[in-house]
């Protein structure tokens, strides 16, 4: 009966060993983490180290915060092509009015008639007008195209302005291994006296 015992206290003192390795995994990885937090979100720190770096990340990620990108296109594409022209006083030539008034003198019919006929003829050349319209296509284009990029610039920004730098880092996990040395001492020294009394 000694020997199944015996065997039984090995695998319990293996078992324990093993829960207490991952205990101290675990701790350390508590420890880097309250580090890392506390370094990336350490930004006057920072600030007084790498104001320039800073500064420009927290610019880019406000300039596409934003919608800088789009501010951007749309005055360039008013550089180049000109302001677009400004609406007309009078939107109806006079044979229109005209014809109106022929249709009769109940303005809400009338104005319904107009609207139903109006988005039928949108709807029949909307896709004359949209294949027609090379600005708005290579506009649409160039959108397209640039919306990857600045979103990965976007993410890069945000990278780099939360990224924990080496000494806020090296500080925060110094910090915090001495806080989880002296909790683990006191834990330990209430377990020591529990089992002694």
């Amino acid at each position: 009966m000694g020997a199944p015992t015996d065997a039984a206290r090995t695998e319990v003192l293996a078992a324990r060993d093993g829960v207490l390795a991952a205990r101290r995994g675990l701790e350390d990885e508590v420890v880097r983490l309250e580090a890392s937090a506390r370094a990336a979100v350490d930004i006057p720190a920072r600030l007084r180290r790498e104001p320039v770096k800073v500064g420009g990340a927290a610019a880019g990620a406000a300039f596409l915060l934003l919608g800088g990108p789009r501010r951007v296109l749309r005055r360039a594409r008013r550089a180049i092509f000109g302001p677009e022209a400004d609406l007309p006083k009078s939107m109806l030539p006079d044979e229109v009015e005209k014809t109106l008034r022929k249709m009769g003198s109940d303005g809400d019919r009338v104005r319904g008639t107009l609207e139903r006929e109006f988005a039928k003829y949108l709807d029949a050349t909307a896709p004359e007008r949209r294949d027609s319209d090379l600005v708005g296509v290579a506009t649409g284009l160039l959108s397209n195209l640039l919306k990857p990029a600045s979103v990965r610039a976007g993410r890069a920004f945000a990278e780099r302005l939360f990224d924990p730098d080496g000494p806020s880092f090296a500080e925060g996990l110094r910090r915090a291994r001495a806080r989880m040395d002296g909790a683990t001492a006191t834990a330990d020294a209430e377990a020591t006296e529990r089992s002694s009394a």
